[in-house]
């Protein structure tokens, strides 16, 4: 079989390896100190035999890899769309969090951040929890005076 190797790696890989099981076979059963005596006709029937078996095999091991690329592709997929989701439900809640917070604890968030000192709570000895955000109808009658 005289075909053209492709630049597909797997399609490569199998021409390379035909053309390897040919010139072996060929140096192999064509050499005189032999103790198998082939004619030329066996020898080249036995060549393309083994050269459909080689072709099978790869075919099968290319069919099995792309079944297995396939099914990664949906789990990832699915990954990916379940990380799409909870980035929304976070960049959500960020955005309430903020609306909900005062310019006061803006500014010590910010100030924590440039420092790189872990948020109040986070360390091992978490005292008593601050008291719960007051709704935004509390927070605009408190913040009804001037505003910086």
């Amino acid at each position: 079989m005289n075909s053209p190797c492709y630049s597909v790696a797997m399609d490569l890989g199998v021409c390379q390896l035909r053309n390897f099981s040919i010139s072996f076979l060929s140096s192999l059963l064509g050499t005189e100190t032999s103790s198998v005596k082939l004619d030329n006709s066996s020898l080249v029937g036995s060549v393309v035999a083994i050269d459909n078996k080689i072709e099978q095999a790869m075919d099968l091991v290319k069919s099995h890899l792309m079944y297995a690329v396939r099914e990664e592709v949906e789990v990832l997929k699915e990954q990916i769309k379940e990380l799409i989701e909870r980035n929304s439900q976070l960049e959500q809640e960020n955005n309430l969090l903020k609306n909900l917070a005062s310019p006061e604890q803006l500014a010590q968030f910010q100030a924590q951040v440039q420092s790189g000192s872990p948020p109040p709570g986070s360390s091992s000895t978490q005292g008593a929890q601050p008291p719960p955000a007051a709704p935004p109808a509390q927070l605009s009658a408190q913040s009804s005076g001037p505003s910086a």
